[in-house]
């Protein structure tokens, strides 16, 4: 799994870890310590770190494949850009005869949901 999808995994499902998982994948992943400066700072050795990283990533990797929330978030961030693509593409073919209003609030809207408002 890369990094990338274990951060998506870690967003979606860290609420599911125990509060000691959550604690030292956090340092691990978020923090960007070492297995070491972990088993140091929490007093551990660095085996329980390791096995406690490596049972994590197996963790959200099958809370991932049980409950696909990661693949359904990135389907509808597809769906929603091409919407938001196809619809300014409208915007543009019929700008002459849309009302003013109706472009500033299409416009606002596009701009709510595209971040660029």
């Amino acid at each position: 799994m890369d990094k990338l999808g274990l951060a998506l995994f870690w967003d979606v499902y860290r609420e599911l870890l125990t509060d000691t998982q959550k604690d030292i994948c956090d340092m691990y992943f978020n923090l960007d310590l070492t297995v070491s400066e972990i088993a140091e700072e929490k007093d551990i050795s660095r085996q329980a770190v390791s096995e406690c990283v490596g049972a994590c990533k197996k963790q959200l990797s099958r809370l991932e494949d049980s409950l696909g929330f990661v693949k359904r978030l990135a389907e509808a961030e597809k769906v929603a850009y091409e919407l938001a693509r196809e619809i300014s593409a409208a915007e543009e073919k019929y700008a002459e005869v849309l009302p003013a209003t109706f472009k500033e609030e299409l416009s606002g809207i596009l701009g709510r949901y595209s971040g660029k408002e």
